[in-house]
C-alpha cells in the first residue's frame, strides 16, 4: 500500500527524562527552531490546536477564516471566546495564512508551512507565527505546536498560561502559581521526536522538491507546497475508490464547513469553496516515494481520466 502520509520510526529512552516531562530538550527544540525560521523566541504546546487557543484567549473578537479549514482551527476559536466569520480563500491550503491582525500585530497559522528565514521574511517582530507538528505536518513529531515572535512579554505570558499558570524557571521547582492556567506544554517526548525529525527536515525538503517537480512535470500542475500535493478531480468519490483498489491511499483537505449543522453561517456565499471541496483531493506526497511509487501513481491517474 502507498501511503498518503508517512511516519518516521523512533525509538525513545523514556528513562532519561524527568518525573515532570519538561527536560532541557524542550528549551533545543525551541532554540534551533528560532535559529531556523529567524525568530528570537519560541513557545511550546501539547498541539497547534492549543497554540490558537491560549493565542486567542478572551479577546472578544470575530476572526475571518476560510471555509475550507481544519475544524480545529474553528473549535478552539469558539471555544476561547471568540466569534468568527468565512471567507472563501481557499489559496491558503498547504500554506501560511493571517488568522487575526489586531491594531499593532497579527497571527499568522503556519501549521501547513515550515520554511527558512520564514518569521523574519513574512512577519514583523511582535507578531506570533503558529507551526504544528501533527505526525503528517512539515516537521511531524508526536503531535504539538509552537508559536515564535520577537516579542518577549507575548511569549513569556504564552508560556506561563501554557504552564498551568506559573512562572517560568529552568529549575521546576522555583515556578510559582501566578494565576489558573492550562496544562498545554509540549512534553520532552513530544520534542524529543519533534527534534530529531527537524534535523532531517532539509533532507526531506530536498526529496518533497524533486517528487513535486516530477508530479508538476507529468500531472500539469504547479503546485509549490511542501505539505499536501492535491489535484482536481470530477468524481472524486469514484477516483479514490479507484485508487485505493490500486492500493493507493489519497484524502481529502477540506470539506467546507460553513454549511456545516455545527458551524453553519447562513447567507455564505463561498462558492469557489463549495467547488474546491467536492472535486479536491490529495495523493501520496513523502520523502520515501521511490520512482517505481511515482510512475505508479501518476500512471494510475492518467488511466483513470
Amino acid at each position: 500500500m502507498i501511503n498518503l502520509f508517512t511516519i518516521n520510526n523512533h525509538i525513545l529512552d523514556t528513562s532519561k527524562y524527568s518525573n515532570l516531562l519538561h527536560d532541557d530538550v524542550v528549551n533545543v527544540f525551541e532554540n534551533e527552531l528560532c535559529k531556523y525560521v529567524g525568530s528570537k523566541y519560541a513557545v511550546t504546546f501539547n498541539s497547534a490546536t492549543s497554540a490558537i487557543f491560549l493565542s486567542l484567549l478572551n479577546k472578544n473578537i470575530t476572526l475571518k477564516i476560510p471555509s475550507m479549514i481544519p475544524p480545529v482551527v474553528l473549535n478552539a476559536i469558539i471555544t476561547s471566546g471568540n466569534e468568527y466569520e468565512f471567507t472563501d480563500n481557499i489559496e491558503w491550503v498547504g500554506d501560511s495564512y493571517v488568522l487575526h491582525e489586531f491594531k499593532d500585530y497579527k497571527i499568522i497559522d503556519s501549521a501547513q508551512k515550515l520554511e527558512r528565514n520564514q518569521f523574519k521574511n513574512e512577519c514583523n517582530p511582535q507578531d506570533l507565527m503558529i507551526f504544528s507538528f501533527y505526525p503528517t505536518k512539515p516537521i511531524g513529531g508526536c503531535d504539538g505546536g509552537m508559536i515564535v515572535s520577537d516579542d518577549l512579554d507575548k511569549i513569556l505570558s504564552l508560556k506561563e498560561m501554557a504552564l498551568n499558570g506559573m512562572t517560568y524557571s529552568k529549575n521546576n521547582w522555583d515556578r510559582k502559581i501566578k494565576f489558573p492556567g492550562y496544562k498545554m506544554y509540549m512534553n520532552s517526548i513530544q520534542c524529543d521526536i519533534a527534534l530529531r525529525n527537524y534535523r532531517q527536515y532539509e533532507n526531506k525538503l530536498e526529496k518533497l522538491s524533486k517528487i513535486r517537480s516530477h508530479y508538476n512535470n507529468h500531472l500539469g500542475y504547479n503546485n509549490t507546497s511542501n505539505h499536501l500535493y492535491r489535484i482536481n478531480v470530477n468524481n472524486r468519490e469514484g477516483f479514490m475508490e479507484y485508487m485505493l483498489n490500486n492500493n493507493i491511499v489519497t484524502g481529502i483537505h477540506y470539506e467546507t464547513l460553513h454549511n456545516h449543522p455545527v458551524y453553519l453561517k447562513e447567507n455564505t456565499n463561498c462558492i469557489h469553496s463549495e467547488n474546491a471541496s467536492k472535486k479536491t483531493v490529495s495523493i501520496p506526497f513523502h520523502e520515501n516515494l521511490s520512482e517505481s511509487d511515482l510512475s505508479y501513481i501518476i500512471n494510475k491517474i492518467k488511466n483513470y481520466k
